[in-house]
């Protein structure tokens, strides 16, 4: 059974930085490409970042680049997003998803199939 489990959240000041994890399980991380979706509140959701299942290849929306960092240690079946001087309306719910097919690049192609239930990040003062 596929499970992804993220981690992380919490309320930040802005200018501040989390780190969220996602924990996966159930499939072989590796082969897949992995993204973070987000949904603020009373919104759609919003594609953040993807990677693909080397770690050699990252995509970023325009909103998040140059504050947010994709990674991933597939070692420990482990993503994970840097985020650095958050700002109010990064304020959201975050999920992260997986590709639904190997060896599609960042998962554009195809989409995701797998999603986690999310943990919630709050920018405030």
């Amino acid at each position: 059974e596929v499970q992804l489990v993220e981690s992380g959240g919490g309320l930040v000041q802005p200018g501040g930085s989390l780190r969220l994890s996602c924990a996966a399980s159930g499939f072989t991380f590796s082969s897949y490409a992995m993204s973070w979706v987000r949904q603020a509140p009373g919104k759609g959701l919003e594609w953040v970042s993807a990677i693909n299942s080397g770690g050699g290849s990252t995509s970023y929306a325009d909103s998040v680049k140059g504050r947010f960092t994709i990674s991933r240690d597939n070692a420990k079946n482990t993503l994970n997003l840097q985020m650095n001087s958050l700002k109010p309306e990064d304020t959201a719910v975050y999920y992260c998803a997986k590709g639904r097919v190997v060896g599609d690049g960042l998962g554009f192609y195809y989409g995701m199939d797998y999603w986690g239930k999310g943990t919630l990040v709050t920018v405030s003062s």
